[in-house]
């Protein structure tokens, strides 16, 4: 058996005899390719150097950047802002709250980029609101589950970056733009599946439409959807790469949180810094 083979084989076969064994996947992947490097002779540096190389990425560095801008303006009380919005827009029609869930959800992935992010900073809100006024928990929770997806495909969002660096010669912009029209598909598609099911089980209506508070809570909600038009059309306009967005959303993220909101202060800053580390990590 050559050399080639035989590495290949002591790497899959420590690899899954640790699996069996219920090492973490992490221990089992690194201590798998550490044997194998040992029986080619190879010096075990290589390890770190590949390592290095994977995450050495300018492109990627955006994803950490669009989960910090989540954290921060979702700690500094932009998730309540956008609640507000949503219910003005929506909270009229039968099942209000699940749609106001979606819609929200929509709004806040265009900012975070992030499912987990959504889920975390509006479902705390959200689903004690929903069980309060009336809908059973196991429908507000898939409401908030099911509708977070749709961070994964509102622009920014950081799996299009992943995407578009690892399988190369993709436009992170024209990814951006694509992710609209597919993203507001799946919120129409769920909300069009809440209000039967709250039909069915009898769900309330939230108060009437009035376009003057409509108007009122979009001039609130300005400078947090402002965050997104920095960040698409500056990519899309070839202002800026995807990164550099990334790091101007979070300056702004934080002048908006700290200085126009007023939602955080210095110590609210670091805890929003330290979720985010947590998140990240």
């Amino acid at each position: 058996m050559s050399v080639a083979n035989m590495s290949i084989l002591i790497l899959l076969g420590t690899f899954f005899i640790m699996i069996l064994l219920r090492f973490p996947i992490a221990y089992a992947v690194a201590l798998a390719s550490m044997f194998s490097l040992m029986y080619e002779g190879l010096p075990l540096t290589t390890i770190a150097q590949q390592m290095v190389k994977g995450i050495s990425s300018f492109s990627l560095m955006a994803v950490p950047f669009f989960i910090t801008m989540g954290v921060i303006m979702g700690s500094g009380g932009i998730s309540t802002k956008l609640i507000a919005l949503a219910n003005a827009f929506v909270g009229w029609m039968r099942g209000g709250m699940a749609m106001v869930n979606i819609v929200a959800s929509y709004f806040f992935g265009g900012i975070s980029g992030s499912a987990a992010a959504d889920t975390a900073s509006l479902g705390s809100i959200l689903i004690p609101m929903m069980v309060d006024e009336g809908y059973d928990a196991d429908f507000s929770t898939a409401v908030t589950i099911t509708s977070s997806v749709e961070g994964l495909l509102v622009p920014p969002s950081h799996n299009m970056v992943i995407y578009a660096t690892t399988a190369g010669g993709i436009s992170v912009g024209s990814l951006f733009l694509a992710g609209y029209i597919p993203g507001a598909i799946l919120a129409v598609s769920l909300m069009i599946m809440s209000y039967i099911i709250s039909v069915k089980r009898n769900y309330p209506k939230g108060d009437k439409f009035s376009l003057m508070v409509l108007i009122k809570q979009f001039a609130i909600s300005f400078w947090a959807l402002a965050a997104v038009v920095i960040v698409v059309f500056g990519v899309v306009g070839g202002i800026f790469t995807a990164t550099e967005s990334a790091a101007i959303a979070v300056i702004y993220s934080l002048f908006v949180s700290v200085f126009i909101y007023k939602g955080l202060d210095m110590k609210g800053v670091w805890r929003a810094l330290e979720d985010c580390v947590n998140t990240l990590a």
